[in-house]
């Protein structure tokens, strides 16, 4: 018997970031963070939502808990390596975990 497989979700919540750089930083993860997480192994699908003031969420998804976990370490050299420790001064709350329920209607959109 095969091991049904899971979709892993890592949600990171980054409180006290900096609105004067909101835009600067939305447009990098557009630019650089999607592209490399897009190219790891197991890579799902990736959100980066705008909260209240001062807060974003994003929302990774892999096949394992393994790649969810790369997708960590990739965003935290990312954060270094676009020198925006600034406009996200506070380390990020990290979830992880099993995606245990999920329902998408297929359609793919950009933003």
């Amino acid at each position: 018997m095969s091991e049904e497989k899971h979709m892993h979700a890592t949600v990171r919540r980054y409180d006290g970031v900096d609105e004067a750089r909101r835009d600067e930083l939305t447009k990098k993860v557009n630019e650089a963070l999607i592209p490399r997480l897009s190219s790891l192994p197991g890579f799902s699908g990736y959100y980066l939502v705008e909260a209240d003031k001062g807060v974003m969420t994003s929302i990774s998804l892999f096949d394992s808990q393994e790649h969810a976990d790369e997708s960590t370490r990739v965003a935290a050299t990312w954060i270094r390596d676009e020198q925006l420790e600034g406009a996200l001064p506070n380390s990020p709350k990290i979830t992880f975990g099993k995606v245990v329920a999920h329902k998408t209607n297929g359609v793919v959109t950009a933003l």
